[in-house]
């Protein structure tokens, strides 16, 4: 399997899947036990591979933003908070910001505490403040404090039809059609999140308290969203300093 091109990861994945097949053959005796055990020898693949996807740079973020604040339709408010606030701003995942309510959203001072319920049903709270608060606070002004779903699903033409959820797929399309018009390349609801994750760390938070903001189980996995590159690399080893002067050569040694 390695040697048809296939990353380490997706083949050890693969070699995983079989084993389970095999053990369960094995326990419903459809397999011997000398199979299974060739089986479960087969060893993993070693090796890694650069990181796929992007982070968005700070340029390209602020005209991603303006596509949707210079939209005077209720689509371009939603679309608004969508991007800044649950997307980037607190790196939601395009499913757990599908799944949102107005419940979730509770008031504090200056600012909203966002409650999410994400993978294996674990909540996380995360603070919503500056710039992504105008925008959620844009958008309410424009949905109003009905309850259920966040996000309403819309129509062409900007309307919305409130109170029907938007699915995790018209997210998606949200915010590859809001960067088409934006002229910044392609970008993925998982771009803002790798880009949320990178933001964080290049801005010195520990990997740990990012693991909990993404809502990762293990900061392996949040470590494999950082798109920061070689460039942070260089700012990192720019930390230490070597005490030696240089010094002036005249004529050759």
């Amino acid at each position: 399997m390695q040697e048809q091109g296939k990353a380490p990861a997706t083949v050890n994945l693969n070699i995983a899947a079989l084993r389970g097949i095999a053990k369960a053959a094995w326990t419903l005796e459809q397999m011997n036990g000398e199979h299974y055990q060739r089986i479960r020898a087969v060893p993993v693949v070693r090796g890694s591979r650069e990181p796929r996807g992007r982070s968005i740079r700070a340029g390209d973020l602020r005209a991603l933003f303006a596509t949707a604040e210079k939209d005077s339709t209720p689509a371009g408010a939603r679309d608004t908070a969508i991007l800044a606030p649950p997307a980037y701003a607190a790196g939601l995942r395009r499913s757990e910001l599908a799944d949102l309510d107005l419940g979730n959203l509770e008031p504090t001072e200056g600012a909203f505490t966002l409650h999410v319920i994400g993978k294996g049903n674990k909540e996380r709270t995360l603070r919503i403040d500056d710039g992504a608060l105008n925008a959620v606070n844009n958008w309410l002004a424009v949905r109003g404090t009905a309850p259920g779903p966040l996000f309403y699903a819309g129509w062409k033409g900007g309307a919305l039809r409130g109170p029907q959820r938007m699915t995790d797929q018209a997210v998606r399309n949200v915010i590859v059609r809001r960067a088409a018009r934006a002229k910044i390349g392609a970008v993925s609801p998982h771009d803002l999140r790798r880009s949320f994750v990178s933001d964080l760390l290049d801005g010195g938070v520990d990997i740990a308290t990012v693991s909990k903001l993404a809502g990762h189980a293990d900061p392996k996995t949040t470590a494999r969203y950082d798109r920061r590159g070689d460039e942070a690399k260089a700012k990192a080893l720019r930390i230490l300093h070597v005490p030696v002067q240089r010094k002036e050569v005249s004529g050759q040694a």
